[in-house]
């Protein structure tokens, strides 16, 4: 189960995390094991000896240990020749994922009804040997999960946790090689060799920069694929897994950036006879890098502002390269937090409650049935807003209205609610 998960961050540098990628992932691993297992049960008839299971170990991990290394010049190659949209997005993810995954996930998918076969010497006991087999594959299936979401890639990156776990099980089954078939095993030790050569050859980030841009930082979290890019006029923008929308915006001396964000100033004024000393107070939900409170300060002084943003690696990227530093910006309080629980836990009431949590191909689903604004979602918010209300929904997508529509059929619905 850790290559689900490590896969998704690995074709997220190029292809996002979008339903259709983790469909076509977790899809196309299913298909792999499915061969394994109908493979693996007949190569197990045909040789149940344990130093051919530890092989197929050996070059399973041996595989999986290459992914990484020849995914980087696999996946640019394949972001150039997809066409920036959802059926390309597919496509591509399908390719690469077949490609790449294919052999070692179909070697793993073996291991289980090999390991029946081996394990099975009396038929009165195939049920509760078969069951305790099954067990262990399940719990390893959780810690493969939890394991590289929830550590590894925040920690270590997508490479190394690659390495690390197809490094692990690669140690474990030349032990047991070693164990069953002495000296002999140690033919196999070959085997590091050209993934240590590969990863000296193989440099630079996951993803290059666009052409013209300067690549300031390159990090991962347990959220996102993260790249802070500069052009030759000095405007930064942050990038998000693989890289098609702009989350955040920043230059030194200039704060009109002629983007979604400038909408946002905007807001107040909707309401009828407000002044902008009438802006007291800001809740951002999808804070990002800052780029909203940086020109609310700039535009209104130092109110009190509050940005929640699930991705604390975000915030520290924001800190560091976008001019949202305590120093910089000491009004705003920055929580890494999910706004919607977040916005309801939240004390006081706000004057601007700004929902910029989602930029294509990021748009939720529900987005397309109305419901991108769950029911309940303005008795959520109502106590923390003070006065008349306006909402917008600005930047649709060129010659797309279908999601500008969708949205204003949800609002009407929750606004007779």
């Amino acid at each position: 189960m850790q290559s689900e998960p490590s896969a998704s961050r690995l074709l997220g540098s190029v292809f996002g995390t979008s339903n259709l990628v983790w469909a076509n992932i977790i899809g196309l691993i299913l298909l792999y094991l499915t061969a394994g297992y109908f493979i693996g049960g007949r190569w197990a008839d045909r040789s149940p000896y344990p130093a051919t299971l530890f092989r197929i170990l050996l070059w399973a991990s041996f595989l999986c240990a290459l992914i990484p290394l020849i995914a980087r010049p696999v996946l640019q190659a394949a972001a150039q020749a997809v066409v920036a949209a959802q059926a390309g997005t597919a496509i591509g993810s399908f390719v690469v994922t077949l490609g790449l995954f294919s052999v070692p996930i179909t070697l793993l998918g073996c291991v289980s009804p090999f390991a029946i076969r081996l394990a099975v010497t009396d038929p009165n006991d195939a049920g509760r040997v078969s069951g305790t087999i099954y067990a262990i594959s399940t719990l390893g299936s959780l810690v493969g999960t939890f394991l590289p979401t929830l550590v590894l890639l925040g920690a270590i990156g997508t490479t190394a946790t690659f390495l690390v776990l197809a490094g692990s099980l690669w140690l474990i089954a030349l032990i047991l090689l070693v164990r069953v078939s002495g000296r002999r095993a140690l033919r196999w030790a070959w085997m590091p060799l050209p993934v240590a050569a590969l990863l000296l050859l193989v440099t630079g980030p996951l993803r290059a920069a666009p052409e013209g841009f300067t690549l300031l930082d390159e990090r991962e979290s347990a959220y996102n694929y993260i790249q802070v890019l500069e052009n030759p006029a000095g405007f930064r923008s942050l990038a998000l897994n693989e890289g098609q929308g702009v989350h955040s915006i920043y230059h030194p001396t200039i704060l009109r950036y002629n983007g979604t964000w400038d909408y946002f100033l905007t807001a107040p004024f909707f309401v009828p006879d407000t002044r902008p000393s009438d802006v007291r107070s800001l809740v951002v939900i999808g804070l990002a890098a800052g780029t909203i409170p940086r020109q609310y300060q700039h535009v209104f002084g130092d109110i009190r502002m509050v940005g929640f943003e699930i991705d604390p690696e975000i915030i520290a990227v924001g800190e560091v390269y976008f001019g949202m530093s305590a120093d910089e910006l000491p009004s705003l309080e920055a929580i890494a937090e999910d706004g919607r629980p977040g916005l309801r836990a939240l004390s006081g009431t706000f004057d601007v409650i700004a929902l910029d949590a989602y930029r294509p191909p990021y748009i939720p689903w529900r987005a397309h049935d109305g419901r991108v604004l769950p029911r309940g979602a303005r008795q959520a918010d109502r106590p923390r807003r003070r006065g008349a209300e306006c909402r917008a929904d600005v930047d649709r997508p060129p010659a797309c209205r279908r999601v500008q529509q969708r949205l204003e059929t949800g609002l009407s619905e929750r606004a007779r609610d």
